[in-house]
């Protein structure tokens, strides 16, 4: 593929997506198309910000207008959407939101994305690809000794954010099965790794514990997550646009069942090694009242991607977790810019 337009490129996942493409494939040329919302820091890529491969448009997927003009002047070969509201407490705050980029904006990229296959020519067709990045939160909760979400599980979304995705999901599903659109969908796993936004698990936990802060832990810090390492979902996702079957769905996961208190806990004996000023950090650890809705249990089965594209995660939850809070640690000024605001400051121009 030589083209390929990202949308939601200056979050966490997806900007490691266009890291991937840019330092270890052949893609000739990278557009990203990001509404620049709090969670989409420019970065997460300034050193390919120069590059003539990389091309940087700030929008709105659900300017159906302005990714119909992007399709048509850049011809890419795909469309990757990561561009989503993700954040489940924010979801709880307002859904709103959420329904309107990740359901509404999900629809006008697949009537741009319809639009665009229709022009080209019957030779090219076939090889265009629509990708869907989604969540295995749009599967619901499982008890302990269920077995894990597969691509047969049955939704049963329990947030408003797994709700908006779920929809999303239905609506790439029924335009490959009334359009005859070759689209794909992906459901992932927990994800973490380099330039993810403080609100989420480990980064939090990371920056407050080098701060010496409290751990905040919802509920008993019994809840389940399969984690997965941000560089192993994205070299997934590679496999499945380049190999994977038109329509279908790939659930991806890093085979790393945790609780958060497990998460926690791990983070604090690497953190007493490598940074040991508020050691031993175990002592911040501090338990709050549980979020509405906070799903049990996620656990990924990914037997059906490891059979058909031969992939499996390369990182252990114990390499992943080394790996990230050295990333943490070494890029102190990435996240004191995220954590004060000042990223949000520039690019609205209050500096």
């Amino acid at each position: 593929m030589k083209k390929i337009l990202v949308t939601g490129g200056l979050g966490f996942i997806g900007s490691n997506f266009i890291r991937l493409l840019l330092g270890q494939t052949h893609c000739e040329r990278v557009i990203n198309l990001d509404k620049q919302t709090y969670a989409g820091n420019p970065e997460n890529l300034a050193d390919f910000e120069s590059g003539p491969r990389y091309v940087f448009i700030k929008g709105d997927i659900c300017d159906g207008e302005l990714v119909s003009n992007l399709l048509s002047e850049h011809q890419p070969d795909a469309i990757v959407n990561f561009a989503a509201e993700s954040h489940v407490d924010r979801s709880i705050d307002g859904p709103e939101p959420f329904v309107q980029t990740n359901v509404v904006g999900t629809l006008r990229l697949l009537e741009a994305f319809k639009e665009y296959h229709q022009s080209q020519t019957n030779d090219r067709q076939p090889s265009l690809r629509f990708l869907h990045v989604s969540t295995d939160e749009v599967y619901g909760s499982l008890s302990a000794d269920d077995p894990a979400f597969s691509e047969s599980t049955s939704y049963s979304p329990n947030s408003p954010y797994s709700a908006s995705k779920a929809g999303a999901d239905h609506l790439v599903r029924a335009y490959y099965h009334t359009f005859g659109l070759p689209v794909l969908t992906t459901n992932c796993s927990n994800n973490y790794g380099p330039y993810q936004f403080p609100e989420k698990l480990i980064p939090l936990m990371i920056l407050n514990a080098c701060d010496g802060k409290n751990l905040p832990i919802y509920g008993d810090g019994a809840n389940i997550r399969d984690w997965l390492h941000v560089e192993d979902h994205c070299s997934a996702i590679w496999e499945v646009l380049n190999r994977g079957r038109v329509g279908e769905t790939y659930c991806i996961g890093g085979n790393s069942e945790k609780t958060n208190l497990e998460v926690v806990d791990t983070l604090c004996s690497v953190l007493d090694e490598l940074k040991p000023d508020h050691a031993p950090h175990q002592n911040l650890k501090t338990f709050v009242k549980d979020r509405p809705g906070h799903d049990r249990r996620y656990a990924i089965d990914g037997s059906k991607i490891k059979s058909e594209l031969g992939w499996s995660p390369k990182y252990s939850f114990d390499e992943g977790m080394r790996k990230t809070i050295r990333w943490y640690l070494d890029n102190s000024a990435w996240c004191e810019n995220v954590t004060s605001g000042k990223y949000q400051r520039e690019r609205l121009g209050t500096a």
